[in-house]
Formats: structure tokens, sequence, C-alpha cells
């Protein structure tokens, strides 16, 4: 049953608004965002990737269509883009405490945003990040993002985590902390969008916050969209 101290979240792969069907079209990437109805989304590859790497989504539209607005980064891998190697921020109603951004290692460019939150009386860390293709930089980027678990904060993690194994071979398990996040975690398959088989989204709840009901949002919008689903949930959090 649903209680004052849950929020809904999401996180969403948007695949530089290209869909399935091989356009680029913005409009419907921020359709399926206000589909959500979230308090909070982690986005994965808002960015071009090479050139100027500018953002693809009109952030404005984006607030008016939703009323999420994005976590301000100080620094960004080009002065047009609107995230942290590819990876944005997005929330409503609440207070931002702090916003930091890290390069995470191994053989890929990559990063995560780590947010410090407060809904009402609610305090929240968010780490969102888009992990490597490689189970060896993965297993690096896991241990360094494991740092960022704080011990007495509600930790939530969300993103692309390009991880669908779950048990030993699982390059997330560094991220176990007491709570056992990671063998708690339910996974959902988000990829692909039209045929679903793969668990590479992740939404992991550490630290005194719980995930509920998490699930793919499927809609003729979202299988076109991106080769992604959002995946969507609810979250809990102890006082």
């Amino acid at each position: 049953m649903p209680s004052s101290n849950d929020l809904i979240i999401g996180s969403y792969n948007v695949h530089k608004a290209v869909g399935t069907d091989r356009r680029r079209d913005p409009h419907r990437t921020i359709a399926v965002i206000r589909e959500l109805g979230a308090d909070l989304v982690a986005l994965q590859e808002v960015d071009r990737r090479f050139g100027d790497r500018r953002g693809i989504l009109d952030l404005a539209e984006l607030e008016r269509t939703t009323g999420l607005v994005p976590v301000p980064l100080t620094s960004r891998k080009g002065a047009l883009a609107h995230g942290w190697h590819g990876n944005l921020l997005l929330f409503r109603g609440a207070e931002l405490e702090e916003a930091r951004v890290i390069d995470l290692p191994g053989l890929e460019p990559r990063g995560a945003i780590v947010a410090d939150l407060r809904f009402g009386t609610l305090p929240i860390r968010v780490i969102a990040a888009h992990l490597g293709l490689l189970k060896n930089s993965r297993l690096q980027q896991a241990r360094r993002l494991a740092d960022e678990i704080s011990p007495d904060r509600p930790t939530l993690m969300m993103g692309d985590l390009n991880e669908w194994r779950q048990g030993p071979g699982c390059s997330l398990m560094p991220l176990k902390t007491g709570l056992d996040a990671v063998d708690r975690a339910a996974t959902v398959a988000s990829f692909p969008a039209g045929r679903p088989m793969l668990a590479l989204d992740r939404i992991i709840g550490c630290t005194r916050a719980e995930v509920l009901d998490l699930s793919p949002h499927v809609s003729p919008l979202a299988r076109l969209a991106s080769d992604h689903l959002p995946i969507r949930a609810r979250l809990r959090v102890a006082a």
C-alpha cells in the first residue's frame, strides 16, 4: 500500500532520442518520460557522443510537460551538453542539497552523478550512472560507486548498468552493502524494447531505501522511442 514516504522513480536510456524506427524524435522521448509520472528520473544517452556533444532534449519543453527539472551540473562534457557522460538526473518537488560528478574507471569514458536531495523531510542520495560494456570495466566502476553509498542516508542507484546476470557472476557484486542490496534487488527485462529479454536497466535501493513494484514501462510509444524500455518503481524511504 502506498505511503506518504513513497516516491515514483524511473530510469530510461533514451538512446539519443533515436527510436527503433531509426528516427530521432526528442518530442516523443519527452512524451514517454511524461508517461512515467515520476518524481525522480535518471536518463542515459541524453547527449550526442561526438562533435559538440550537444544535448538532444528541449529542457524547457521537458519541464513544461512533466514538471521535472535537471540536477544542475557545474561540469559537462561539452558546453552544449545536458549531462555528464550522457547521464542526466531529473527531479520535481525536492530541494537539492548537493550534486557532484565523478569519472569512472575502465576502458570506455564513463561517469556518474551523485546528488543529495530532500523530498519534504525525506533525505535521499541518488547515484545515476551508465556502466561500461566490458565486464572488467563494470567491476571497477561498481567498486568506485560502492564508495558513494551513504552508510546512514537513504541511497538509491539507478541507470543502465549493462549487466543482466545475478549472483556470483554479476559484475555489480561490489555494490553489495550490509543490506545485500544487489541480492535483494528485483530485475525486469527492458532491452530490446520490442521484445525485452535482458535486464540491463536497474534500480537498486541501498541503506534504508526499498524499491517496490519494479516494472518495465510498456506503451506503444515506449516501444518505439528508444531501443530500451524505461523502468519504473515505487521507492519507500525509511524515516
